[in-house]
């Protein structure tokens, strides 16, 4: 049993609602620039919004992007957890959680036992993910091609 399988999820708050879909190319990039994360272009957005796995949105009651996850991955054993973000006016009230909790039970309704879920843990979000379950991966070092 896993960690997300073994806990409850997350209540939503009020005033919130969870979107299993991708937001819109301006909001993807809207929300990245304004949580942190690095900035990307509309042309990288439209790679990420259609070509990803699976998608939640957390959107306020007027529509609003609020927070946003995504899974990239082969649907069988690899999926990898990317930009996790949530608006800086929509932070510590556990958007993220419910984000990151509504991704893995997807991931681990439609995989074989023993998925391989991987992320690349920022400062900001290390604490949340520990409390999920994530542990480091070593002795394997995250590795990138600079461009």
């Amino acid at each position: 049993m896993t960690s997300a399988e073994s806990r409850p999820h997350a209540p939503l708050p009020s005033g919130y609602q969870l979107i299993p879909e991708a937001p819109g190319a301006e909001e993807y990039l809207r929300l990245r620039r304004e949580s942190g994360l690095s900035p990307r272009t509309r042309e990288q957005s439209a790679g990420a919004l259609m070509a990803s796995w699976a998608w939640a949105s957390v959107r306020t009651e007027d529509g609003a992007l609020a927070a946003m996850g995504r899974v990239l991955g082969d649907g069988t054993w690899y999926f990898h957890l990317a930009d996790i973000a949530t608006d800086p006016a929509h932070q510590r009230r556990g958007l993220g959680r419910v984000v990151m909790e509504d991704l893995i039970a997807r991931i681990d309704a439609a995989a074989p036992p023993h998925p391989y879920i991987t992320l690349l843990a920022d400062p900001p979000g290390q604490r949340l993910y520990g409390s999920l379950g994530f542990v480091d991966s070593s002795p394997s070092v995250g590795m990138r091609l600079p461009r």
